[in-house]
């Protein structure tokens, strides 16, 4: 009787892909996590420094000849072109992200920020240079925001497709709070500056000082991202030779719904954290006279609460699905739009603190998930692309003209009311968008998702 010889063994799997349903090495993904939130936070103290300088500053030093309220539009509309200047970033590093990779476009966007933002603390004022003032303001915020809009998409693809299915929508938010902890430097920096100066300091150099500093953190940013890898879903589409030719042509032809329906969902985001962040300052300061620095503080115990709250309601979309956490973060903006408003009227800092505590609750809810929720719509080889044009059109609808739409509703109707009806609005239309876009929670981000490579019908936006 002969002994039978023993089967082969059998090859051990190989380990899985970060992004590609396993889970990447714990260390290394804390530490691509760690870069994308320290740049992105970077890029958005760049931002709001010049949002909160607006609020505060710039209608004085770029266009005193004209009234208070004139002057405070114009100020906000300088803000908001960055809005455009974005979409055309997105579009741009958008086709360069999917066509070169996410990593040489994070570098570069953040290098440009960086320069911008340190030449605007150089610009002469208008009493120095005249009309040509604003205009050097103009086209540096322009700059500024080419780089953010090309910046955000890649950062969250750094992270997104980095993770493991699982836990996707947790590290898509930990890129979301480089929002709050920009915003908490850049009025940090504000409010030492104003402690420290006059009324007359302020405006003669100190509003300089938050811009130029900025220097320094951009080469931490540039640091620390020169030390991560490219994701390996974009390596699979380069070695494979699958890369779109023109991205932004095969986004447009393939998922423009999903565009059209996310940028439109998104956008109560934007109004939501620019009328706390922007809008709320100089209404609460010029319109019921509020000190500056009690305003900042304000603005400043928003951003730490939404640093702890964004990867909350992050982990919870990994937990009940995208779509019902979003949900629950639009309806609360719709619900507490007039009581915010109620609050702030109220005179009582306690109050005030309360009004923006609700708002931050709101707004974080909607916000952790959304970067996760927008790059799960999109094939590998347009996702940068898609990514960042429909968070940058949600931008362009949402967040540009609410600094300039709430000034002019209060010098029409002279009643806060009329803000909340428009955050309201904004609410419903989000909700409206979103309703028809599908849940994103259980796809895959390989490749066998896109519909131009595999050469079936792209995916339908509605549920």
């Amino acid at each position: 009787m002969t002994t039978p010889s023993p089967a082969p063994a059998l090859p051990e799997p190989a380990p899985p892909l970060p992004g590609s349903g396993g889970r990447p090495e714990p260390r290394k993904m804390r530490r691509i996590a760690v870069a994308s939130v320290i740049g992105t936070t970077v890029e958005w103290y760049d931002l709001f420094v010049f949002g909160t300088a607006s609020a505060l500053v710039f209608d004085k030093i770029f266009f005193p000849e004209l009234d208070g309220t004139v002057g405070t539009i114009l100020a906000f509309l300088t803000f908001a072109s960055a809005y455009l200047a974005r979409m055309a970033g997105a579009v741009l590093f958008g086709h360069f992200g999917d066509r070169v990779g996410r990593k040489s476009m994070l570098l570069i966007s953040l290098m440009t920020m960086g320069a911008a933002t340190f030449a605007i603390g150089l610009v002469p004022d208008y009493a120095t240079i005249g009309v040509a003032a604003p205009f050097l303001l103009l086209a540096l915020r322009v700059v500024q925001g080419l780089a953010l809009g090309g910046e955000w998409g890649g950062a969250v693809l750094m992270t997104v497709e980095h993770a493991p299915d699982g836990r996707r929508g947790f590290f898509g938010s930990t890129v979301q709070i480089g929002v709050p902890i920009g915003t908490l430097l850049a009025n940090a920096v504000f409010l030492l500056v104003a402690t420290v100066t006059d009324t007359g300091q302020l405006l003669a150099w100190g509003w300089r000082i938050p811009f130029l500093v900025s220097a320094a953190l951009v080469a931490v940013g540039i640091y620390i991202r020169l030390h991560i890898e490219e994701t390996s879903t974009f390596q699979a589409v380069r070695e494979t030779g699958t890369k779109a030719k023109i991205p932004f042509y095969v986004l447009m032809r393939h998922y423009w719904r999903q565009v059209l329906l996310g940028g439109i969902a998104t956008l109560s985001t934007g109004s939501t954290f620019t009328l706390m962040i922007t809008s709320g300052v100089s209404y609460g300061t010029q319109e019921l006279g509020h000190p500056k620095n009690l305003m900042l503080s304000v603005v400043m115990a928003s951003c730490a609460l939404a640093f702890v709250l964004i990867p909350f309601f992050g982990h919870l979309s990994d937990r009940f699905g995208r779509k019902p956490v979003i949900y629950a973060g639009i309806a609360a903006e719709a619900l507490f739009a007039f009581p915010f408003f109620r609050l702030l009227d109220s005179g009582s800092a306690p109050l005030l603190f309360l009004g923006y505590g609700l708002m931050t609750v709101a707004f974080s809810a909607n916000y952790g998930p959304i970067a996760t929720f927008l790059a799960e719509l999109f094939g590998t080889r347009v996702r940068y692309s898609g990514l960042s044009v429909a968070y940058m059109l949600s931008g362009l609808l949402g967040s540009a003209a609410t600094p300039a739409i709430t000034v002019w509703l209060l010098s029409l109707t002279g009643d806060s009311a009329s803000i909340a009806w428009y955050i309201l609005g904004a609410a419903l239309v989000s909700l409206t968008a979103l309703f028809l876009l599908s849940e994103t929670r259980f796809g895959s981000l390989g490749e066998d998702d896109d519909p131009a490579e595999a050469g079936s019908p792209a995916k339908e936006a509605v549920v």
